[in-house]
């Protein structure tokens, strides 16, 4: 079982889509199996000719914050399930989507001024849960490690339903008969010269030959040394080829570490070939020598760029990786789950951080006076009364508020991070 996390900005738009017929036509029977609320008759609402109100009634705590409405308000959880195992009913859903709202603190169980939410089915093995950001007692709901927390859960659920699979036991193979290995020494010597001693076998003698050794049968044996003309740079190549070569031939090879060019570490290259993993140490300098704001952002953009930002190339090559193993062995595919849940997480990863532009700029500047806060003109139809119904505290707060203490109230601060993602 997967969670995807995104953010939209527009709930109306969202709820025709999720009732339509969807971009490839594949929505069958969109219908409501559960949500709250808190007062606004969504059930009756709830059908393709009153989405507009559906939506109004959805929306009306988040109208209720004035100038506090953030850019994106509706939070959009899809769920889907493993397809090689049964279909829930629309109960089994149900209680799945209860227990995501839960666990993220959207709407935690018996708490009255929680978020409103709805949970959509519009296709097999799949619920969508979409909720407005807006608690009914005008507060923000914290969207911090949302996607983490959801993940998390859906882990736990797939366990108590019994859809993860079981890992396959392994079948002991017969031993191996295999021969010692000869042993081949190559070091530089105090002279400068290379040798390599050993194995006096033709073959390994054939190999260091094609290298570029010479040979050399005295009193002491057959042994082989490079040529004392040989550049000091060509000597650890020609080390390195020899080992390499005798290696895939099945020798026992000891280099010496001044002649291992695989091993030769350089200030352009720190971690050798880890040349990937390098960019990132030297990305993660920047990160830390960020003085400003706009630096940091210069800095993170190399790692959040929604399209060629390295957490979207990892994302890729997990991807990428898991659609290899079934390719190469379709009974592989609980090491292919797990790259798959290894690619939702950073996809969720990115969600959390993808929309963080803004904030980033305003890392360091002062807080600005709420006289000067981002205003945003929404303009929404005449709705039924009820779909806007408050909750007994945001009725309770309304009475007792005056209109002076209503025009001075401070903006709250700390709005939660924007994620962004893939269509539903």
């Amino acid at each position: 079982m997967i969670a995807h996390l995104q953010r939209a900005s527009n709930t109306v738009g969202l709820l025709s889509y999720l009732y339509g017929p969807g971009e490839r036509g594949d929505h069958v029977s969109p219908r409501l199996i559960a949500g709250e609320g808190h007062g606004a008759p969504i059930e009756l609402l709830a059908e393709p000719g009153s989405l507009p109100d559906f939506a109004h009634a959805l929306d009306a705590p988040v109208e209720r914050l004035g100038t506090r409405v953030p850019a994106q308000p509706t939070w959009v959880c899809s769920v889907r399930s493993d397809p090689r195992q049964p279909d829930l009913s629309d109960s089994q859903w149900a209680a799945v989507a209860r227990r995501l709202v839960d666990v993220t603190g959207i709407a935690p169980d018996g708490d009255p001024d929680a978020c409103r939410w709805i949970a959509v089915r519009n296709r097999p093995r799949q619920v969508h849960v979409v909720a407005t950001i807006a608690r009914e007692d005008g507060s923000l709901h914290n969207g911090y490690r949302d996607a983490f927390r959801l993940q998390s859960e859906c882990h736990l659920l797939a366990a108590e339903l019994g859809h993860l699979p079981i890992a396959p036991q392994s079948t002991p193979r017969t031993q191996e008969t295999r021969m010692p290995s000869p042993s081949i020494t190559i070091t530089a010597e105090p002279s400068g010269s290379v040798s390599a001693k050993g194995a006096s076998d033709d073959l390994s003698a054939t190999l260091l030959k094609h290298a570029g050794f010479q040979q050399i049968d005295d009193w002491y044996g057959r042994r082989h040394r490079l040529p004392t003309t040989t550049p000091t740079d060509d000597r650890a190549a020609i080390a390195t080829h020899a080992a390499e070569m005798l290696r895939a031939a099945r020798y026992g090879v000891d280099l010496d570490p001044a002649l291992d060019t695989t091993k030769a570490f350089t200030s352009a290259n720190p971690l050798g070939p880890y040349a990937a993993g390098a960019e990132l140490l030297r990305l993660t300098e920047q990160i830390r020598s960020a003085e400003t704001g706009a630096d940091l952002k210069q800095a993170l953009d190399h790692l959040l760029d929604p399209e060629h930002g390295a957490l979207e190339r990892i994302r890729e090559a997990l991807e990428a990786a898991g659609e290899q193993i079934t390719d190469l062995d379709d009974e592989a595919f609980q090491l292919a789950d797990r790259f798959g849940f290894a690619e939702d997480f950073v996809h969720s990863a990115m969600s959390e951080l993808i929309d963080s532009d803004d904030e980033l700029l305003g890392v360091g500047r002062a807080q600005q006076p709420s006289d000067q806060a981002q205003t945003r003109s929404r303009w929404l139809p005449q709705f039924r009364g009820a779909a806007v119904a408050a909750s007994p505290a945001a009725a309770k707060a309304q009475v007792s508020a005056s209109p002076d203490s209503r025009s001075t109230q401070p903006s709250a601060a700390g709005l939660p991070p924007r994620a962004s993602g893939p269509r539903l």
